[in-house]
């Protein structure tokens, strides 16, 4: 009496909703072709990690930024300082003053050689003697001058500017510390960002250039690149993304990746009733419409992959109307 008792309770919710299917519009189901997803991290990357170089080796004497500021290209970042550059540039100009000396001293010798000659005192000998002279003590004082625009250049150099504008990254030194010519004083993240992700090789083969890719939390991006080596059993490949948050550079995000099809049997979602923790969709049989208890799968905006219960060329009511007395 009890199990007729609990039977009739269970079908008088579904009693109201058939009514209503038979009202309902319908489709018949058949085999269409699903796109298999792969879930996989991926990683937000700089397009390009640009480093901020010293041109000359020293001491840091100034550091203007820090991780996370923004800078635009030659915006000074620090200041290296090199004592010797000034005591080689006292020394050039020391030496400069003495031949510049000298060099006054053989000009006047050249004009008291030209008078002399012009007097029959002197020789033409002794005269192309003096300009020679004279001319190697200007060469020489160009020379030094040259040397030291070179050491003035040389302690501009220290200057250390932001090759290119972005965002620093890192700043592994700090005041005081003595740096090598060419070692890095920051590195920027330049030129935006993009999603590299690194799947099995088994799944090298699926994929393409082209392919949709879909992301949690943002507009899906697209594969643009395939890297040819594998590494460490895993293929390499690069995802574009419109406007891709870059506040955070390699984290991870979570993508689906389309590796395959499959054929399948797929009904609107309104078309599945719930009650009592079973799915059910209204089917067309013989004697009209009746509750078919299904598995669904895949939920894809608005359609539900059914995985057992229907079979092709069965007709589904797509609109089953909800009916009170369960939990949908």
């Amino acid at each position: 009496m009890t199990h007729r008792l609990f039977l009739s309770v269970l079908l008088v919710p579904f009693m109201a909703v058939l009514g209503g299917v038979a009202r309902a519009e319908s489709l018949t189901v058949q085999p269409v072709e699903v796109t298999d997803w792969k879930a996989v991290y991926a990683r937000i990357e700089a397009r390009d990690r640009v480093p901020a170089r010293a041109r000359i080796g020293g001491v840091l004497v100034d550091l203007q930024v820090g991780e996370g500021d923004t800078v635009t290209e030659g915006q000074p970042l620090a200041r290296i300082v090199d004592d010797k550059l000034a005591f080689q540039l006292s020394a050039l100009e020391s030496q400069k003053a003495a031949v510049a000396a000298q060099l006054a001293n053989a000009t006047s010798e050249v004009r008291r050689g030209e008078e002399l000659l012009k007097q029959g005192v002197t020789t033409a000998q002794r005269l192309d003697a003096l300009r020679t002279q004279a001319d190697v003590l200007a060469g020489q004082l160009a020379a030094i001058e040259a040397q030291a625009q070179v050491t003035r250049q040389s302690q501009t150099e220290g200057v250390v500017l932001a090759p290119a504008a972005g965002r620093v990254l890192d700043v592994p030194l700090s005041r005081g510390a003595v740096v090598m010519a060419g070692e890095a004083v920051a590195t920027l993240a330049v030129g935006g960002s993009f999603l590299r992700l690194a799947v099995p090789e088994r799944l090298a083969g699926a994929l393409h250039e082209g392919d949709a890719i879909r992301i949690e939390g943002m507009a899906g991006g697209k594969l643009v690149k395939i890297y040819p080596l594998i590494e460490n059993g895993r293929v390499v490949a690069d995802v574009e993304v419109p406007d891709l948050p870059d506040g955070f550079v390699d984290a991870r995000v979570l993508v689906r990746l389309p590796v395959g099809h499959h054929a399948a049997l797929v009904v609107p979602q309104a078309a599945i009733v719930t009650r009592d923790g079973l799915d059910f969709v209204a089917v067309e049989g013989a004697a009209g419409a009746e509750m078919r208890v299904v598995v669904p799968g895949t939920r894809e905006v608005g359609q539900v992959e059914i995985l057992t219960g229907l079979v092709a060329g069965d007709v589904v009511m797509t609109q089953a109307p909800k009916a009170g007395g369960g939990d949908e």
